[in-house]
């Protein structure tokens, strides 16, 4: 069947725009003529073309995005036509970025587009969400379906921050601790250098070795800082590029524990978005595709491209994604227990649920052993640091009492 743009008004005289299946135009005009609507018009539907899931350099704050849609949806509850609600929204959003994107959806609804093909024409709203109101638009239930999205939403950032939370006191610590270490060796060590060579003594080797280091450090630190940051910014950039993600999501995975822990985060989202979308009346593999989109990672979306081409050819998913070799056994079970069962959005999301516990609790006892570990090295590095700038003062004090 073909798919059309429908334009109607319901009995309270709102206006409506739906994607809608039918074998003919007349057909279509029937069939909602039939059911009271007043019908505007009627057009095949075209495709927007060009629109990318989240292209690199374009990007929307997702926070402030999810409150636009909690504003949006409500205002739909209300009643209030697309486009009204449109108008509404924009000139009180606080982010400029936003508004913007958000006045050229509400032109092109103006000019007749749909709100799906609107939102997917800018290139930069996800495609979890284009998705998402491309199945409203279908079904006709556009808020329900965007309360989902919302609910969606609202966990990925819960997770997301949850783990930057727990990220963050380690990182300031190993800052804290570089610190410390470039000050001892750029600034400490020279100056007892100085004091020894007015001395003239017979340094032991540790004290040797470190003031080497020191001096050495002291006359380079400038460059060595200007080269690691041209270094980062230069892995930044390559790390950007096709290749460079490939490269940089296999050595992931083959970290002994982050890559496991990883690899989980990933497989809890992509089964958080899938279980989204099929809930909310999207074909599997029209949703797996944009699942797969979602990733972050080049490695997991050209084995998820594989697994589509299975699923086209008759495999079920459980199968399909069993073939890759790299989704966790369990996972996996859990799949084929919702396909056999017939539940698997469900199913999907029961995963999603355990992979983010399981990656929260691991990300939580790796910090607790990560902390220690760091103060234990700290302690080790100025212990060394000490007793080698002491050992001479020691030796001259044992040659003055002898």
């Amino acid at each position: 069947m073909a798919e059309w743009t429908l334009k109607y008004a319901d009995s309270r005289g709102a206006i409506h725009q739906q994607v809608a299946e039918a074998a003919s135009e007349r057909e279509l005009r029937d069939r909602f003529q039939q059911q009271g609507f007043l019908i505007y018009s009627i057009k095949p539907r075209v495709e927007a073309k060009g629109a990318s899931s989240q292209p690199s350099g374009k990007k929307i704050n997702t926070e402030k995005f999810l409150i636009f849609n909690q504003q949006f949806v409500t205002l739909i509850r209300a009643g209030l036509p697309i486009l009204k609600a449109l108008d509404l929204l924009t000139d009180r959003l606080t982010d400029p970025k936003l508004s913007k994107y958000i006045s050229a959806v509400r032109d092109e609804i103006r000019n007749g587009a749909l709100l799906s093909d609107a939102f997917a024409k800018q290139g930069v709203f996800p495609a979890i969400y284009v998705t998402s109101v491309l199945a409203g638009e279908r079904s006709g239930s556009l808020a329900e379906v965007l309360e989902r999205f919302i609910t969606y939403q609202k966990l990925a950032l819960s997770v997301r921050k949850k783990l930057i939370v727990s990220l963050m006191y380690p990182a300031l610590l190993i800052l804290l601790v570089i610190c410390l270490i470039v000050f001892l060796v750029t600034y400490v060590v020279p100056n007892f250098a100085v004091l020894y060579a007015s001395m003239d003594a017979e340094l032991p080797a540790p004290t040797r070795i470190l003031i080497a280091i020191g001096t050495t450090a002291r006359n380079y630190v400038l460059i060595g800082f200007a080269a690691l940051i041209g270094a980062l910014v230069a892995f930044r950039f390559w790390a950007r590029t096709p290749s460079g993600r490939e490269r940089v999501d296999r050595f992931l995975l083959k970290l002994p524990i982050a890559g496991e822990v990883w690899l989980k985060y990933q497989v809890a989202q992509f089964s958080r978005v899938l279980g989204t979308l099929l809930v909310g009346g999207i074909p599997l593999l029209q949703a797996l595709d944009t699942a797969s989109d979602s990733l972050g990672t080049q490695v997991l979306m050209k084995v998820l491209a594989e697994a589509v081409k299975l699923v086209r050819e008759g495999q079920a998913l459980s199968q399909s994604l069993r073939k890759t070799k790299i989704f966790p056994s369990l996972s996996l079970d859990m799949i084929e227990v919702g396909e056999s069962t017939g539940a698997l959005p469900q199913m999907l999301t029961s995963v999603a649920e355990f992979y983010e516990e399981d990656v929260s609790n691991s990300v939580t006892a790796a910090l607790s052993l990560i902390e220690p570990v760091i103060m234990i090295v700290m302690g080790i590095f100025v212990a060394f640091v000490l007793i080698s700038l002491y050992l001479p003062i020691f030796s001259l004090a044992d040659s003055v009492h002898t």
